[in-house]
């Protein structure tokens, strides 16, 4: 089941349902017992299970995460709601009985506006994943490693319109601006990739960002004549998932 993108009071927020043939009890520990997150969860988490605990998120060496791994805990409502701060995200889970199982319901509301609703693509394919860890850890399976990432990234480029653009008209002309999440990938490298993806179309300016907290992305102005902005807007998320596909090929 996709993940579904919403914006609520200016926040992007993604949002899962999972439904789980175990009790909520079960379930509870697993999303909440650090002991056990570490099956499903994608960093090491250190807490205290009480209200405005402390959190502490330890990635694996080979992660490339850089910025504040640190949170809290905002909600705790044994066996019902989970919820915390994560760096400069909120996750909440809210589990619900449903027959012999139960039904979770799993939110996380992005950070820094505009540029945490870039990254929204490889969270919701990275929630997918886990969840689908989470699933086998219930059943007493080994997950199955994630060796997909580009086309489960792909598809919510997609499925949420991430390589989409805007179109600001000045006299006859027209600028059209993107934003494009390259993840992790090191500038340097990214860098001769983007070249070689936009130099070659003419009016086009680019830069190259890299963020502690949110990665690395690429931002661009396409400037046409008026009258080519319709056509030349529609061809651009194509030309944007080839650039994506070019640069995360190597990851």
């Amino acid at each position: 089941m996709d993940a579904k993108m919403e914006t609520l009071d200016e926040s992007t927020v993604l949002r899962f349902e999972r439904r789980f043939k175990h009790p909520v009890e079960k379930v509870w520990r697993a999303i909440t017992d650090p002991a056990e997150m570490t099956h499903w969860f994608p960093a090491a988490v250190e807490t205290e299970l009480k209200i405005g605990a402390p959190m502490t998120f330890t990635f694996p060496d080979a992660a490339p995460i850089d910025g504040d791994r640190g949170g809290e805990i905002l909600e705790l409502d044994p066996p019902k709601v989970y919820a915390f701060r994560w760096n400069k995200d909120v996750l909440r889970f809210e589990l619900v009985p449903d027959g012999d199982g139960c039904v979770l319901y799993f939110s996380q509301t992005l950070g820094g506006g505009e540029l945490g609703r870039l990254a929204a693509g490889r969270n919701a394919a990275g929630w997918d994943h886990c969840l689908g860890a989470l699933d086998a850890r219930l059943e007493g399976r080994e997950a199955e490693p994630f060796t997909e990432w580009l086309p489960a990234m792909e598809h919510y480029l997609d499925v949420f319109g991430l390589a989409e653009g805007t179109r600001v008209d000045i006299a006859d002309r027209a600028e059209l601006h993107f934003a494009l999440d390259l993840v992790w990938k090191p500038v340097e490298e990214a860098q001769p990739i983007v070249r070689k993806s936009l130099e070659p179309i003419e009016g086009v300016r680019w830069k190259l960002f890299a963020d502690p907290d949110f990665g690395t992305r690429v931002e661009l102005t396409h400037v046409v004549p008026a009258e080519r902005a319709d056509t030349e807007l529609a061809a651009w998320p194509a030309r944007l998932k080839e650039l994506f596909a070019s640069a995360l090929a190597q990851r």
